[in-house]
């Protein structure tokens, strides 16, 4: 049987990526700290959090974690040597472990933990911190689809509940996330609500037109685009590779004051994913 290929995160401000079990999806984490883990069949937790520095930072970090944490010790994992300790606790009666690494390539630092049941094997997270990769922020990298992170999640979340109170609010009525919905939408531009140079919600209005698509045909999901300093959530139909970017639909008129007409620009995004 072929095996699924790992997904990839980039994280939040470009500082790194890694790869991570195709199985596996992320989770809310305290802040600065990013979670991952198989919701269906349970085999860890594995947490990585990352710090900038300046020079050798990420030597320095191993170096202090070997020499203030009697419990760790230097391994190798793949080319990044590690300061890997473990400490087990009860919870519910049952035993679990948690390995921590400290390591880390030039000026940033990571600290990984894998939380497992007692004996449980590591080779997952060791083979995510194989794949730890720091991002130079004097290379500009090609753009880059990924999984849609948690970040761009709440960010469509965000757009969504604005605009459907606004609907609310201002027309009094009910919005369902359909294509009948994009009147009350349209209503809205014609009152003059949203200012020209307001590009957040012009932004907003574009993703919600992509919710309803998303809502209205087969075969789409939601994507992270990393360009640049760009990272902003994209649609994507699996099957064609057609890319939906809510930022061109609806802001990139705007900016060069074209008139704003959401059936025609809902029609035309149908079009595209029809050819």
């Amino acid at each position: 049987m072929k095996m699924e290929k790992d997904k990839r995160y980039i994280s939040p401000g470009g500082w790194f990526s890694l790869s991570y079990p195709a199985a596996w999806s992320e989770f809310e984490d305290g802040e600065d700290s990013f979670l991952f883990y198989n919701p269906d069949v349970w085999t860890g937790n594995f947490r990585i959090s990352a710090y900038r520095g300046e020079g050798a930072y990420a030597d320095e970090c191993l170096f202090r974690e070997l020499k203030e944490n009697p419990q760790a010790r230097k391994v190798q994992v793949g080319t990044l040597p590690c300061a890997y300790s473990t400490e087990d606790f009860e919870e519910d009666g049952e035993a679990y472990t948690t390995h921590f690494w400290v390591t880390g390539r030039k000026d940033v630092s990571f600290e990984c933990s894998f939380t497992v049941k007692k004996g449980g094997a590591v080779d997952e997270a060791e083979r995510i911190i194989r794949s730890l990769e720091v991002r130079d922020a004097n290379v500009k990298y090609l753009p880059e689809l990924i999984p849609v992170r948690l970040l761009e999640i709440y960010r469509i979340n965000e757009a969504y509940e604005w605009l459907s109170g606004k609907v609310k609010d201002v027309l009094k009525k009910d919005f369902q996330g359909e294509e009948s919905d994009i009147d009350s939408m349209q209503q809205l531009i014609d009152k003059a609500l949203f200012a020209p140079k307001k590009r957040d919600a012009w932004l907003s209005i574009g993703i919600v037109l992509c919710v309803i698509l998303a809502n209205e045909v087969d075969g789409m999901e939601w994507r992270t685009l990393v360009d640049g300093n760009r990272e902003a959530p994209v649609l994507l139909q699996v099957d064609t590779g057609v890319v939906i970017d809510p930022m061109k639909l609806v802001w990139s008129k705007v900016r060069v004051q074209e008139e704003i007409h959401l059936a025609a620009i809902y029609e035309d995004a149908w079009h595209q994913l029809e050819h």
